[in-house]
């Protein structure tokens, strides 16, 4: 069984912004549907909290993040509100949705490795569980906005939760725990999304059309 690691302040820190950046990316998304306050901050919260809610419960993790700390639902909502406050004098909001999401696909990546390794998980355990908290909330929050989730567009996104994941877990087969790895794995990530954005690199699609000889 794979040991422990200890507690990453890094990618706490990074947790709790990867919340409020998912919170937001709700709110903008919310905005766009014309969701009420209320709707709004609900959405927030289950974008930035869904993704590790359905891993724990996959995982037999509990109690959950939310339900045993409270203090994540109010960070959430308030983000979601803040955004409310704030999107108006924000420019090129569209820009500013997929780096927000970008940012909580990477870190929520790491966290899901992180407690599925806690709970002495095997190796592809611990990439699912990245990947089921890393995509999960932001295709909650698109079926709920009644969007295609980003997941099933044209541009790499689990790949690169899967690709994060990877990386990440890397450190623990080497025992590696220090703080810089989490950084390095962040940058990584983050960067491939970005890039994935920018030049449109995409997976290879499967067509079939059977009216075809």
């Amino acid at each position: 069984m794979w040991a422990l690691p200890p507690t990453d302040t890094v990618l706490q820190v990074l947790s709790l912004v990867a919340l409020a950046a998912q919170a937001m990316s709700a709110a903008l998304a919310a905005g766009r549907r014309r969701m009420d306050w209320v709707g709004v901050c609900f959405l927030g919260c289950i974008t930035a909290l869904g993704g590790g809610t359905i891993r724990d419960v996959l995982l037999g993790h509990y109690p959950l993040l939310w339900v045993e700390n409270p203090f994540y639902l109010a960070l959430t909502a308030g983000s979601a509100f803040a955004t409310i406050l704030i999107a108006r004098a924000v420019h090129r909001l569209s820009v500013a949705f997929l780096v927000l999401d970008a940012i909580g696909l990477v870190v929520f990546t790491m966290a899901g490795c992180d407690v599925a390794w806690q709970v002495n998980a095997s190796l592809p355990i611990v990439i699912v569980s990245g990947m089921i908290t890393g995509c999960a909330g932001g295709v909650l929050r698109d079926i709920l906005c009644n969007d295609v989730p980003l997941l099933f567009r044209s541009e790499l996104y689990a790949s690169v939760s899967v690709v994060t994941g990877l990386f990440y877990a890397t450190a623990f087969g080497l025992k590696l725990t220090d703080d810089v790895w989490t950084v390095l794995t962040f940058v990584l990530g983050l960067s491939f999304r970005l890039l994935a954005i920018r030049y449109k690199w995409e997976m290879p699609k499967f067509v079939f059309n059977e009216d075809r000889k």
